[in-house]
């Protein structure tokens, strides 16, 4: 009969490479209707980007068919798969979010300290509705959630759901992958690393490439670039090549906020503007771009998204638990002991094999005792932003807050919470 696919948060500026991803692989996987599901506020978009969608199938000449709608019952309705990719409070959140943080010396990044956090706060209340949906109309489907920050939401997921067919999705191992391949100038496909850790926060922790463990030649080869890789929303800052040789495995371009945190922070505070504006205007242009009527294919120009590749990724993943190709790829999924020291429950990013009934995440039991410490202490704090955004503790946020390398300082932390909290009053129901 095909395959049905439901995109909420259909109208993101990312959609059309979802789109492109389903008609590359459709040889492989049969999609027949992929439904764009949106809020009210969030209208205009998917029209824009629906449009764009129905062309780009249209060119490819394939079945496929586009409906584009507010309804989300109606889109999950016997769907088989779930993806989501929503903003809470679009970007006007984000902005507020990355401003106030630096209003207060702390570096604004979306991901993590308190401009995570409250991302994660506006999000996870809508994301568990969405499960109770998944439950009630398509009970079968499997969630991809590539909505940010993915780790804290899939750990939300697992621990507060009944939702048990989850996986989160991030596009950094895929851009470290590249990052190797163009250095030692093999296809993507020739370059393996055994990823674990979390997301945003995940390690590297051995490098193959043409089937060669080549782990401690690539980390020189990595640090010693002039011109390192890093992603379209991380300020360019190389590594150090002692320090990466020490620590002895691949870090990922967002460990720089952790590893030269007084740098990117002064880099931060320097700037006219957050990221989150960038972005605005990025999404701007690219929203001109998606309702010019002869546009029929993905616009190279969203490449300049941080997130790229985030979608191709996803697709890639649908494609592999539908053939059950058993490929190894890098997602967040139950930890269920791959990581000693993790909590079985609790979500991990690491790299798992692919099969019909999920990832099945390869064991790596004890991280090196250089990462170990940071990786356990980012998950307390992950775990600790969930059991604020569910129960509305805004004590547990405080101290989610006072615990995040970001900020560490309980004055700080309650000043900040405090300012968050208004600002976003309209999105926080549950305080």
């Amino acid at each position: 009969m095909g395959i049905k696919i439901c995109t909420i948060g259909g109208g993101s500026s990312y959609t059309p490479e979802l789109i492109d991803g389903f008609i590359k692989r459709y040889d492989k996987l049969p999609v027949s209707e992929i439904w764009l599901v949106d809020c009210e506020e969030g209208k205009e978009k998917l029209e824009i980007v629906g449009n764009l969608a129905r062309r780009m199938v249209l060119n490819a000449g394939l079945d496929i068919k586009i409906n584009l709608t507010l309804d989300r019952k109606e889109a999950l309705t016997n769907a088989d798969f779930v993806t989501t990719q929503i903003r809470v409070g679009g970007l006007s959140a984000r902005i507020k979010d990355e401003g106030i943080s630096q209003e207060f010396g702390i570096l604004g990044q979306e991901t993590n300290g308190p401009a995570g956090m409250f991302k994660a706060l506006r999000t996870i209340p809508i994301i568990l509705d969405i499960c109770k949906d998944i439950e009630k109309y398509c009970p079968n489907a499997w969630l991809i959630n590539f909505t940010n920050p993915a780790g804290i939401v899939t750990e939300a997921v697992l621990r507060y759901s009944n939702i048990k067919k989850v996986i989160g999705l991030c596009n950094v191992p895929i851009n470290m992958e590249r990052s190797i391949a163009k250095i030692y100038n093999v296809a993507n496909d020739k370059v393996r690393i055994n990823f674990a850790g979390l997301n945003h926060f995940v390690y590297g922790l051995s490098i193959n490439v043409c089937g060669e463990n080549v782990t401690e030649e690539a980390l020189e080869k990595f640090a010693n670039e002039e011109v390192q890789p890093t992603m379209k929303n991380i300020d360019p800052m190389n590594w150090d090549v002692k320090f990466v040789k020490t620590l002895g495995v691949m870090p990922s371009p967002y460990h720089k906020y952790f590893y030269m945190h007084k740098e990117m922070l002064e880099k931060a505070l320097a700037k006219t503007e957050v990221r989150g504006e960038t972005v605005k205007k990025v999404e701007e242009d690219l929203f001109k771009i998606y309702s010019d009527q002869n546009v029929n294919t993905k616009p190279k120009e969203l490449e300049q998204r941080g997130g790229a590749y985030y979608s191709d990724a996803a697709c890639n993943l649908i494609c592999s638990i539908y053939n059950d190709t058993c490929d190894i790829q890098t997602v967040d999924t139950r930890n269920n002991g791959a990581i000693f020291g993790i909590d079985d429950n609790s979500a991990v990013e690491v790299s798992s094999v692919i099969t019909k009934d999920g990832p099945k995440p390869i064991a790596v039991g004890k991280l090196p005792y250089a990462i170990n410490g940071m990786v356990m202490q980012i998950k307390s704090f992950e775990m600790l932003v969930c059991e604020c955004a569910v129960n509305g503790d805004r004590d547990k946020g405080i101290l989610a807050l006072a615990s995040n390398p970001f900020v560490q300082d309980i004055k700080k932390a309650e000043l900040v919470f405090n300012k968050l909290l208004e600002a976003h009053k309209d999105y926080l129901p549950q305080f």
